[in-house]
């Protein structure tokens, strides 16, 4: 379990997560901190200096990225069935690209973060909470937040029954919707309709967003 300081630093995320209009806000101000450069929090000081590509992510480093994702999903999260969970996992979601990214024929490339990303998440979580089950559900959010992508193109790494049987397909389409919005210059209307059929060919009621 963490020291006294970072317990509290973890308690401090968690209440602006859940309070906070914009978590980010807060996040961006502790993000120099000294305590936020040690471990395990150092997973996270690390994706500011993480590259994506500027084709899909004009808003920059995963950082950036992150905070964004954040400030979306606290506008939704009431509208998740743990929104505790959900804050957690749209924070962590992006925690393996750190150690997964690459350039590969001159692109920026982070194939299986998400499959890092959950084992990191559930490592995080388990620093500071005994509570196995809650870590266990952000993580499931994490390792599969990528489905969205790869149901709707009909990808090969597709893993609906996976989805169906670790998680809540219908978190993984919340986390999924913020997650795409969170890039600069998106288009809300084409992530929302690519929720939709997300949502369609994994045999899932819609959800209303707003």
């Amino acid at each position: 379990m963490g020291n006294d300081n970072t317990k509290t630093l973890y308690l401090d995320i968690g209440r602006h997560l859940m309070q906070d209009d914009a978590p980010s806000v807060y996040l961006n101000g502790i993000h120099d901190d000294k305590q936020f450069r040690q471990y395990p929090f150092d997973m996270l000081y690390r994706l500011k200096s993480t590259k994506q590509s500027l084709a899909h992510h004009p808003e920059g480093n995963v950082w950036n990225h992150t905070m964004l994702v954040v400030d979306e999903a606290a506008r939704v999260k009431l509208k998740s069935k743990n929104p505790e969970v959900f804050m957690w996992a749209a924070l962590l979601h992006d925690i393996g690209k750190p150690s997964a990214t690459t350039v590969r024929k001159g692109k920026i490339t982070s194939y299986d973060h998400d499959k890092l990303g959950a084992r990191l998440c559930k490592e995080f979580m388990l620093a500071f909470t005994e509570d196995v089950n809650f870590a266990d559900e952000v993580s499931r959010l994490v390792r599969y937040h990528m489905q969205i992508l790869f149901v709707v193109k009909s990808l090969p790494f597709a893993d609906i029954e996976g989805m169906r049987r670790e998680t809540d397909i219908r978190e993984v389409a919340l986390l999924g919707l913020c997650d795409r919005l969170g890039r600069g210059n998106c288009d809300k209307s084409g992530e929302e309709n690519n929720i939709k059929l997300f949502l369609q060919k994994c045999n899932v009621s819609p959800i209303v967003y707003t």
